[in-house]
């Protein structure tokens, strides 16, 4: 049982969440700008010595018939880089719609874009998480 940190990547911006194996449920913590490597992976390792996560959760997208897109090259690079500077185990999890599910709750509380702009990649990293706390059997005591 622990925390977990997941990741929605971005060129622009990273999203990330936190989530507890033990209830199972992840929450938008916040939005890493920038398009610098150096900045974004030290503003994640702030997180990381902040939220000592067991694993972190990276969305990578395909298109809806699964087939790779440009970004997935780009993800999974993004993936093996947090596992060889941080030594933690991560995990891909499709996240096909992950940001329209996100537009979709935050157009629910809020009608301006503005508003829903900076939450919304945080959002989509929480959607991303809470897929794998719900599909990840290794995690259920009970499985």
């Amino acid at each position: 049982m622990g925390t977990l940190l997941g990741f929605d990547f971005g060129t622009a911006r990273i999203g990330v969440a936190t989530g507890e194996t033990e209830t199972r449920l992840a929450q938008p913590l916040t939005t890493v700008h920038g398009e610098a490597n150096a900045t974004r992976f030290e503003a994640i390792g702030r997180l990381i010595a902040e939220w000592r996560p067991e694993r972190l959760v990276v969305g990578l997208p395909s298109a809806l018939d699964g087939s790779a897109t440009d970004m997935s090259a780009r993800c999974r690079r993004f993936a093996n880089q947090l596992h060889g500077r941080f030594g933690l185990p991560v995990s891909l999890v499709d996240e096909r719609l992950s940001s329209a599910e996100a537009e979709e709750m935050l157009r629910e509380v809020s009608h301006r874009w503005r508003e829903r702009k900076q939450h919304l990649d945080a959002m989509a990293a929480q959607r991303i998480l809470q897929s794998f706390l719900d599909t990840d059997a290794s995690h259920d005591p009970t499985a």
